[in-house]
């Protein structure tokens, strides 16, 4: 009897232990959840925490500066689809991703503060994106940009934020945009200064009737300048017998008349390394390698030892060109026959390294699901790969725009009900081309324009809008210029006009 009401005792100590250790356990997991939750951010709590941010990178207030906009639109780009993919569920982390911004220096004086933009007003920063949630990512881009941090660390009250601010019982309020700050202090408020950019709508023919002096005194410094710089670009073409010699991004002509003169030097020190280019096409760029489309990249940054480096290993890489193009055509037979292409004009300029990789990973994903396409049955249709965006899309000319991290579920249903819309965009492409070509050749003849072109980011359609908008005008400030249509008003170094395509009268 008493054995018993001891095993029974006994039982009920051991369920009661039990009890508490599951409900102690249950505790710990619930503060670890609560913790977790305090330490995330939801997306529009990175885009409020990024508001700094944004204000001292916007492209809009870098109109006067247009390589610098240019290289700020591009990297917001590629952020924001990172921002988008951490997000999502079953993100994975991508290598490192470099970018680069130029970023307004925002603490003027009070005399600075009456001044535009015309002086360069601001600094290059490099930021790494290597983090795997959106708190840790928004703090490294404000940290990297000499930002406050501190309505990021005391957005959540937690035990984690207070060891952030070096003791309990600290509160801190988020920043607030308070107009009577800017109103007492005399700094700019960034708002009100996004605001006015964005509302003032710039009268074309006004901004010419404005600029077309100053334009023409440029292009006149400038002709010099450029018929050295056909002149070389011709010699090297010829005497290293290249396809082409191009540039990624929109450097002045003394700027590239430099690279040229770097090259000739180097083809004149070691001609022998340089045949090996021959029959290719090289870009000056911002780094050194060999392009997914089989290009020359050299970097403007780097030596001439680094570019006698890659002119002596370009015959290594026609094996991984031959790699990359046998799994493009895996890849093309998986999805019933479509062409995988590379456009450098729709797309980052990527290194062959980096676009095999971008391909092994989708082909490794499309295995893992088979889709049911019929073979051949997608013959004719092209899809492009892109690593900064997470939902599938059909560009205006019917390329498929497909993120590498795609869902093959998803995937297959969207091209499924695309297709046809795709053959019929793909059909009238050629069209389209044509009218643009033709339109371009009679702004080009009407105005007496020395050359008409267009940024790479402006599409055909926004191109032929624009030209036969300009063809009802009558524009005598455009003879002899060079105009190019873009986002923005500009007036380039060496005298260019850049107009947006969607000018205003």
């Amino acid at each position: 009897m008493i054995n018993g009401c001891l095993q029974t005792d006994l039982k009920l100590r051991m369920e009661t232990f039990c009890l508490r250790a599951m409900k102690r356990l249950f505790l710990d997991k619930i503060l670890v959840w609560q913790v977790l939750q305090a330490r995330s951010l939801s997306g529009a709590d990175a885009v409020n925490a990024l508001r700094p941010f944004y204000f001292a990178v916007h492209p809009d207030f870098f109109g006067r500066h247009p390589r610098e906009r240019e290289v700020n639109e591009n990297s917001l780009k590629r952020l924001n689809g990172y921002l988008e993919n951490l997000q999502k569920p079953g993100f994975r982390s991508f290598k490192p991703t470099q970018l680069t911004f130029y970023v307004r220096e925002t603490e003027q004086q009070s005399l600075d503060s009456q001044e535009s933009l015309s002086t360069p007003g601001f600094r290059a920063v490099s930021i790494t994106l290597n983090t795997r949630d959106l708190r840790s990512t928004v703090l490294d881009i404000l940290d990297s940009c000499s930002l406050s941090t501190e309505h990021v660390q005391s957005s959540n009250v937690t035990m984690d934020s207070q060891s952030h601010k070096g003791g309990p019982g600290t509160f801190y309020r988020p920043i607030k945009w308070d107009k009577t700050y800017y109103t007492f202090t005399g700094f700019k408020d960034p708002e009100e200064e996004l605001e006015q950019a964005q509302k003032v709508e710039t009268a074309l023919i006004s901004w010419l009737d404005m600029n077309e002096n100053d334009a023409k005194k440029k292009l006149k410094n400038s002709l010099p300048l450029r018929e050295e710089l056909e002149r070389l670009k011709a010699e090297l073409s010829y005497q290293l017998q290249l396809s082409n010699i191009r540039w990624q991004r929109s450097w002045g002509i003394a700027h590239r008349c430099s690279q040229l003169h770097s090259l000739s030097r180097l083809a004149q020190q070691s001609p022998e390394v340089l045949r090996n280019a021959k029959g290719r096409t090289v870009i000056f760029t911002d780094r050194s390698g060999v392009s997914a489309a089989g290009h020359v990249m050299l970097g403007t940054m780097d030596v001439h030892h680094h570019w006698t480096k890659l002119f002596e290993r370009l015959p290594s890489y026609c094996n991984l060109q031959r790699k990359q193009m046998i799994l493009e055509d895996r890849i093309s037979h998986l999805l019933g026959g479509m062409q995988i292409m590379y456009m450098e004009e729709l797309q980052p300029l990527l290194t062959i390294e980096e676009y095999y990789s971008t391909l092994d990973s989708f082909y490794s994903r499309l295995l893992s699901q088979r889709l049911s396409f019929h073979p051949r049955s997608l013959r004719g249709l092209q899809l492009i790969l892109e690593k900064d965006h997470y939902a599938p899309r059909l560009h205006e000319l019917g390329h498929f725009m497909v993120p590498t991290i795609c869902d093959p579920a998803s995937l297959h249903w969207f091209i499924l009900t695309k297709a046809q819309e795709a053959r019929d965009k793909l059909n009238r492409k050629d069209e389209l081309k044509v009218n643009e070509r033709e339109l371009t050749k009679s702004c080009t003849d009407k105005f007496s324009l020395k050359r008409l072109y267009k940024d790479p980011s402006v599409s055909s359609a926004q191109m032929i809008h624009c030209c036969k908008r300009l063809l009802e005008k009558p524009l005598p400030y455009l003879q002899g210029m060079h105009l190019c249509i873009s986002y923005f008003y500009s007036v380039l170094q060496d005298g260019d006009l850049c107009i947006p395509w969607n000018w205003k009268i």
